[in-house]
């Protein structure tokens, strides 16, 4: 339970990277005021996700094209294409995987590479990645050493659609060690399932569970996230690419409470349950959103939105 009250922490996210104040883009563009629910008229993108106090994520474009946003502690995300289609992702920074609410104090290195169908769906995600750690400084120096490697993996992500909708439908992912001179094998799995309702993301559940040989073992963590009550006005993830949302999905195991970012609106509503116990008891939030005039929505979950012309 402990582990799912620090969920509901990250809704909010930590760490501050740019000053909230400051209301103009990297290239001088107005950008929405925070006291003026007027907003932006015509065309627009998602710049900045702020709280009253930190910059959660900073979205930087080449032309039309999300190239890079930055997150918590100044962490990077790279964002690459083939035409029009993203084809890499390269982060580096740092994540809160151990969902203790904070992020960790290793820094995350990996690279997806994205592929795509003949219908030009994202299908699968092939990930490698790095994780790096500072050793305890030996007396009598008094700082920690430089970063050193602690652990790698690979991971593969195959992605489904529903067959009568189109829509997502679920993610299955293989992940295991990477260890030098040893051959690799997954050792884990996981699968998340997506129901919907209209066009909106209404239940997500992911389970996860050892593999050897190639098979599935036995489930061992099962979470479910629920969505409820949603509004009729615009998301600001609306604005980003859908391969982008789905990848900040895989950021971290426990980052499925994100599902919403999939969906045209926004629940005013939403749970996490651990499904595993013998009576599940489900954490709910709930906000009240604030939206400007072309309906987007500018502020939730204690999150402001800031947009920039396109």
């Amino acid at each position: 339970m402990k582990q799912l009250f620090y969920f509901i922490l990250l809704i909010a996210g930590f760490s501050s990277i740019h000053s909230c104040k400051n209301l103009v883009d990297e290239e001088g563009n107005p950008l929405l005021d925070l006291n003026n629910t007027g907003g932006l008229t015509g065309p627009r993108a998602l710049y900045r996700e702020i709280t009253d106090k930190d910059t959660l994520a900073e979205y930087h474009y080449s032309g039309l094209l999300l190239n890079k946003v930055i997150t918590d502690s100044a962490s990077i995300t790279n964002v690459m294409y083939s035409g029009d289609k993203i084809s890499q992702i390269n982060f580096n920074g740092f994540l809160d995987l151990d969902g203790n609410g904070k992020l960790d104090k290793d820094s995350v290195s990996f690279t997806r590479l994205l592929t795509y169908g003949n219908g030009g769906r994202l299908e699968t995600i092939s990930e490698n990645r790095s994780i790096f750690r500072r050793p305890a400084p030996v007396p009598p120096a008094t700082a920690p050493g430089p970063q050193t490697l602690l652990r790698k993996s690979k991971s593969l992500y195959n992605i489904k659609y529903s067959t009568a909708t189109a829509k997502l439908d679920s993610i299955i992912m293989r992940t295991g060690p990477d260890v030098t001179g040893q051959p690799f094998a997954y050792s884990d799995f996981s699968k998340t399932a997506y129901s919907y309702f209209g066009d909106n993301v209404s239940k997500v559940v992911r389970h996860y569970g050892p593999m050897a040989g190639g098979l599935f073992g036995g489930v061992t963590k099962k979470y479910s996230y629920e969505y409820y009550a949603y509004d009729n006005e615009i998301s600001p993830f609306t604005l980003l690419p859908t391969a982008y949302k789905i990848s900040r999905l895989l950021n971290t195991d426990i980052n499925d409470k994100e599902s919403l970012i999939l969906s045209p609106n926004n629940p005013k509503r939403w749970s996490v349950t651990d499904l595993m116990p013998a009576i599940p008891t489900p954490i709910v939030r709930s906000t009240n959103y604030v939206y400007d005039i072309q309906t987007y929505m500018t502020k939730g979950y204690g999150v402001n939105y800031i947009y920039k012309p396109q």
